[in-house]
């Protein structure tokens, strides 16, 4: 009897660490556990394996969804971690492999790698960007669909101060509060002052209500994206970027390359080619006025596309 009692007590003890192994799983998890890295390819057999992340923004989680549901429909099994948060948490998630897919923009990309790189065109980006992505990381093909960046003021301020260009604002600059995503200050400063020789009177963290606060004025400058569709709402003017400060913003898959599968690489890359910037904006205008789940929004365009 003392002998069954000594096995009884090891196939339980084995249980128990065996359980205590496998509770890192991401349900209701941390979305930065990396506790569990993409598979390789290899590893993963058929159409494969992707954990798909997104920026903590409506249209990222928009495209991870579309992303998502379209490597399902390829018998791919997917993982969604959205809303993550900025690039600088995303991207070392890709690199290491925590993540296998993320929906980028290209020129946003490369500025995060290679600040002072001065490539604008769509073409010029994505080739100075597979030269400068470490080995484990790759790009696929950039959609039509752009969503750049700008220097945005209301139609009020554009009458009042005459300003039509970002190089106009250069003489008003340090009456005036930008605002933006909160590493829009790290990111930009610097940059904005060496082409444009502007300076801000302050910095405000304003992330996804920029838009609003240049509507309520609380700031008078913003960094809103062109396809946001309270542009139109709220009365905005994107400001000429007549030195092309803010590269191309093609819609550009990064993939952590030891992860992706032939499947999963035609899958985005025919994404890619059926999304355009029109109808990006007709996606987030039901996402942002209508309050539809970026989901729903998603599985819409996939059928209606033939992606479904």
């Amino acid at each position: 009897m003392r002998r069954k009692y000594g096995i009884a007590g090891v196939l339980i003890s084995a249980m128990l660490a065996l359980a205590a192994c496998g509770g890192g799983g991401s349900t209701g998890g941390n979305p930065l556990d990396t506790t569990s890295a993409a598979p390789s390819a290899s590893a993963s057999g058929g159409g494969g394996k992707a954990v798909i992340g997104s920026f903590d923004f409506d249209e990222s989680v928009l495209l991870g969804s579309i992303y998502a549901q379209a490597l399902e429909a390829k018998g791919v099994q997917v993982e969604e971690k959205p809303r993550i948060g900025s690039r600088e948490a995303v991207y070392d998630q890709v690199k290491s492999g925590g993540l296998t897919i993320v929906p980028e923009y290209n020129g946003n990309l490369l500025a995060f790698i290679d600040l002072k790189n001065t490539a604008a065109t769509t073409d010029d980006v994505n080739a100075a960007l597979k030269e400068k992505l470490p080995a484990e990381l790759e790009v696929l093909d950039s959609s039509p669909a752009e969503d750049k960046d700008s220097l945005s003021i209301t139609k009020d301020t554009q009458t009042k101060q005459s300003l039509n260009t970002i190089e106009d604002l250069a003489k008003v600059s340090k009456d005036l509060v930008v605002g933006g995503p909160p590493e829009f200050k790290k990111r930009w400063e610097a940059r904005f002052k060496e082409v444009y020789g502007i300076e801000f009177k302050e910095w405000k963290p304003t992330g996804p209500t920029t838009s609003d606060a240049l509507k309520d004025g609380t700031i008078q400058v913003g960094n809103v994206f062109t396809t946001d569709p309270k542009m139109v709402a709220n009365n905005l003017v994107p400001l000429q970027d007549t030195k092309n400060i803010f590269p191309a913003q093609n819609v550009t898959p990064l993939l952590y390359k030891a992860g992706a599968t032939d499947t999963i690489r035609t899958t985005l890359n025919s994404i890619s080619a059926k999304l355009s910037t029109q109808s990006l904006l007709d996606m987030m205008q039901k996402i942002s006025v209508n309050k539809d789940e970026p989901a729903t929004v998603a599985k819409e365009w996939l059928t209606s596309n033939g992606l479904g």
